[in-house]
């Protein structure tokens, strides 16, 4: 039988090395937190897009342009293109990890992964510049408020993300992959992920939803 110091834990997509099992709680503990803090954020976006659900109708629109007045679907489809593909390139990424693969390797897909989301961001700050320009503002209507108080929410999370990713790629180019950088890599991976998940939902809800 396999002593404790051979037992080999596990992640979404990662597998630890051996190490002391106080070393597997810790890593298992700091998980779980972290799923207990995306559940917070799933009730906090699932209030916001309650909100937008019921700024949706006629008067909320308050006289000003409603969401075919708005949207511009060509950027929007570049935009989930963009973020399911990253989700997919960090799948790679967190392979790579979990089969000790080449350093070069991990970091090339996740730097892919950090481009991706910057295409993103970039195409999503062109949608809101556009729309201020336009005279959409929050301030004008209920529904401008409750989008812009969504939308960006999301974007905030995913400038986060590539935020933490930055920092992920420094410190494995500086000192390779030990179990703490697995651990951190495991966690964000499961807000990456999120955040697709969240965005799938804006697109069926916001745009298609509101363009229907």
């Amino acid at each position: 039988m396999s002593s404790a110091t051979d037992a080999t834990y596990q992640a979404p997509g990662i597998a630890y090395g051996p190490a002391e099992g106080h070393h597997h709680d810790r890593a298992s503990l700091q998980l779980s937190g972290f799923w207990l803090f995306m559940m917070s954020d799933l009730i906090l976006f699932g209030c916001f897009f309650a909100t937008y659900g019921t700024m949706l109708g006629k008067p909320s629109l308050a006289g000003g342009p409603g969401p075919k007045d708005v949207f511009e679907m060509s950027g929007v489809v570049i935009e989930t293109a963009a973020l399911l593909l990253s989700t997919f390139t960090f799948g790679l990424a967190s392979l790579a990890v979990k089969y000790d693969r080449p350093k070069r390797e991990i970091l090339t897909w996740l730097t892919v992964t950090l481009l991706l989301g910057a295409t993103f961001l970039g195409f999503e700050l062109k949608e809101f510049v556009t729309m201020f320009h336009e005279g959409a503002v929050p301030q004008r209507s209920g529904f401008l408020s409750a989008f812009f108080g969504l939308v960006p929410l999301h974007g905030i999370h995913v400038t986060s993300g590539s935020i933490w990713l930055v920092i992920m790629i420094i410190m494995i180019a500086k000192n390779g992959v030990d179990d703490l950088t697995k651990s951190r890599l495991a966690r964000l991976a499961l807000f990456w992920h999120f955040l697709d998940l969240i965005w799938v939902g804006i697109f069926s809800v916001v745009y298609l939803g509101g363009l229907a």
